[in-house]
């Protein structure tokens, strides 16, 4: 006897391209409803023509805190309650620190972090109430690695991963499960797309570390469409987990980031017990 398949209802942001693109058509393509949220919808039309009431296309700019509610409240009314977010909208500033303007960092921050606050705030009632729900976010390897000239990008990713680390605690009470995705390398045209800071001469070694980084790493370009059955994987699993790398060789640079954390920690301990003072009474 064939398993019988739980229609669900999808709330994604960035539907229209990239990573989002595809899981929007295999949320479809697996008989699912799906809310598609980007600040263009016309990409979407071609969605909209195929599967008529299962799909609504949401123009919405994630950064703006009073329409994010909005749009939950009209995939919630005409679907009748949000199963999985999946907040996936962004773009990736390149640039060294003291290159960034304040308008590109504030944005950056805007897109990643605060967008997916909002919409996570948005969907979090009715999924209390139903006592079941999920939430994905989407982050990256470098959520949890810092490279030189993408430190605004990456500062956006860590705000996102701290705050839903701590989202997952509250509301697993409730039946609800917060996971972390970190798609280490995929070729989706997102740095191509997305907007740039100036260039300082000065700064030129740190743009080559990256690159040079990159390649160092051994990081093979993963496929973008094969996420998709990773991300229907995960929806599936009863206990996902709070994150999970999406490609291959992030294990790999995470074992030696963290190695060197420790290690660099415990070299500098005797200043560690120089700040703590001696004990009280002593």
């Amino acid at each position: 006897m064939s398993k019988a398949v739980t229609s669900r209802t999808w709330f994604l942001t960035g539907a229209s391209r990239g990573l989002g693109a595809h899981w929007a058509e295999a949320i479809l393509a697996r008989g699912d409803r799906l809310a598609a949220v980007a600040r263009d919808t016309a990409a979407l039309a071609p969605l909209s023509e195929r599967h008529g009431d299962r799909f609504l296309p949401l123009e919405l700019d994630v950064r703006d805190s009073a329409a994010v509610p909005d749009a939950v409240r009209s995939a919630e009314a005409a679907f009748g309650g949000i199963d999985v977010l999946v907040n996936n909208a962004g773009h990736m500033l390149i640039g060294a620190v003291e290159e960034v303007e304040e308008e590109q960092a504030r944005a950056q921050m805007d897109v990643y972090y605060f967008g997916s606050l909002w919409a996570a705030r948005a969907v979090l009632p009715g999924m209390r109430e139903r006592r079941a729900g999920r939430i994905l976010q989407v982050s990256s390897l470098g959520g949890l690695v810092a490279y030189p000239a993408l430190g605004i990008y990456q500062a956006s990713k860590w705000a996102l991963e701290a705050m839903s680390e701590s989202l997952a605690a509250e509301v697993a009470a409730y039946g609800i499960h917060v996971t972390l995705i970190e798609p280490v390398m995929f070729p989706t045209g997102l740095a191509a797309t997305s907007p740039q800071a100036r260039q300082d001469p000065a700064y030129a070694h740190a743009r080559q570390a990256l690159f040079a980084g990159a390649e160092a790493g051994g990081f093979t370009p993963g496929d973008p469409a094969a996420t998709a059955e990773a991300l229907l994987a995960l929806v599936e699993t009863p206990e996902p987990p709070v994150r999970v790398l999406f490609g291959t060789g992030g294990l790999e640079a995470l074992r030696t980031e963290y190695a060197g954390r420790l290690a660099g920690l415990e070299q500098w301990d005797h200043v560690s017990r120089l700040a703590q003072g001696k004990p009280s009474g002593s």
